[in-house]
């Protein structure tokens, strides 16, 4: 028992003895942790000091770069964009007007007919027989018709001396009649078995293009077929019907009461036109569940670059405006109480002018109002300017690059990568880092990350 009790005992002491162990060197640790960042923090100062040194450098910078343009005074059309669909100006489904087996097709698919050109031919020898017998039952009545003349005379002299009756005459005299109407009915029948038989002849009813035809020769066709023999298209000239807001209704309406609008066909990119037409109807109601009203425009399509169901961008001129005032729309900023540019003075200062856009596109806004013809707008360069700051002006080569004896504006390649002596100036805030302890992050955060990169050549 009191083996067992000396055993327990040395197990508790030599634990009591390890705990210890651990408390004391994790308090020596900590010590020397506290003692590094300290050292860290002071390094960190430093390089602090140094960045802002170099902040404050910054300010010494100089002017900023920037490139300038002159607003102009130019004659700007007022366009209306809609999207639509080309679609042909007139198009047919050539259907057969009889029955019967199709003997020949006298077309080409994709050619180009003319109104009144054969396209197919139906086997004609039923209806041409039916001709023949309407106009057999026709030489028919007539003789009957001539007879009846001849006994109609008779009967009338034998009236006249009493030696026959007045019914009798009578009689003869709607007999007569008869014939005539019969000859009438007989003439109706040529003129219609005419008829069909020439609609065994299949013509183009108007001038275009055909399609594909739908039937080949020995078919039987009749007139309820649904596909027909084939399509025939009218593409030249062509339509192309699109949709505008209906807010731009109005503007469009007053525009077409003066002259015809003209609109252009774009193409894929939105700027390139490939053909130009003129506004031929505006439709009589507006779509309520689009809010948008439907537009057709012709196009003579001599190039054929319009083809029927393709989606297209078109563009209605609906004004043009006159002597206005233009800048590139890059130089248009936009802040706080609206729409601004910064315009050089003399000086080589920049003043910050509130303006009004009247339009604007890709390319070039319309001001209405704070610009005039000749002022020159700043473009590009505004990271640095402020009402009243000085500036040089770029030739627009390179416009990172300073004119001589003049440190640059900006250090920065386009793509964004430090130059030489930024990656040499991080380098070296890193290694005091390293030295001054690890865990000061937010003190090398601010050395480092937020000081300026000299430009090349700048002492460090």
């Amino acid at each position: 028992m009191v083996s067992k009790t000396r055993v327990l005992m040395s197990i508790v002491v030599v634990a009591a003895l390890g705990a210890a162990a651990y408390v004391t060197r994790d308090r020596w640790l900590n010590m020397q942790g506290v003692s590094a960042q300290n050292a860290g923090g002071n390094t960190g100062n430093q390089n602090g000091r140094r960045g802002g040194s170099r902040r404050g450098g910054g300010q010494s910078l100089g002017p900023a770069n920037v490139l300038v343009a002159e607003a102009k005074s130019a004659d700007v059309p007022v366009y209306i964009d809609g999207v639509g669909s080309v679609r042909p100006l007139n198009t047919v489904v050539v259907r057969s007007q009889v029955s019967g087996k199709l003997a020949t097709i006298e077309f080409q698919e994709g050619q180009d007919v003319k109104a009144g050109d054969v396209l197919a031919r139906i086997d004609d020898a039923i209806y041409r027989a039916q001709l023949d017998q309407a106009i057999a039952k026709k030489a028919q009545d007539e003789a009957l018709l001539a007879n009846s003349k001849l006994d109609l005379e008779r009967y009338v002299r034998l009236a006249q001396t009493n030696a026959g009756t007045q019914q009798q005459a009578d009689t003869q005299r709607a007999l007569v009649a008869q014939y005539q109407a019969q000859i009438q009915s007989d003439q109706a029948s040529i003129e219609s078995a005419q008829a069909t038989l020439d609609y065994t002849v299949i013509r183009a009813p108007i001038g275009g293009r055909t399609g594909i035809r739908n039937v080949d020769v020995g078919n039987i066709v009749s007139t309820g077929d649904a596909t027909g023999i084939v399509t025939l298209s009218q593409i030249k000239p062509i339509s192309v019907q699109f949709a505008i807001p209906q807010q731009k209704l109005a503007k469009i309406n007053r525009a077409s009461a003066a002259n015809t609008l003209s609109v252009e066909a774009l193409s894929g990119d939105g700027k390139t036109v490939i053909d130009n037409g003129t506004l031929a109807v505006i439709d009589n109601q507006i779509d309520p569940t689009t809010g948008t009203v439907k537009l057709k425009a012709n196009f003579p399509n001599d190039k054929l670059v319009l083809w029927p169901g393709a989606f297209v961008n078109a563009r209605l001129l609906v004004q043009t405006l006159t002597g206005a005032i233009v800048v590139p729309t890059a130089a248009v900023q936009r802040g706080p109480n609206g729409t601004f540019v910064y315009i050089l003075q003399p000086d080589d200062t920049v003043a910050m002018h509130q303006i009004t856009v009247g339009q604007q596109d890709d390319v070039q806004a319309v001001i209405t109002d704070g610009v005039a013809a000749g002022d020159r707008v700043v473009t590009t360069g505004f990271a640095r300017l402020q009402d009243g700051a000085k500036v040089l002006i770029s030739d627009g080569s390179d416009p990172t690059a300073a004119p001589a004896g003049q440190p640059a504006a900006d250090t920065k390649q386009p793509d964004a990568t430090p130059k030489s002596g930024e990656r040499q100036h991080k380098r070296r805030n890193q290694q005091g880092g390293q030295q001054g302890g690890a865990t000061n992050g937010t003190n090398g955060e601010a050395a480092t990350g937020n000081a300026p990169a000299s430009s090349p050549g700048t002492p460090q």
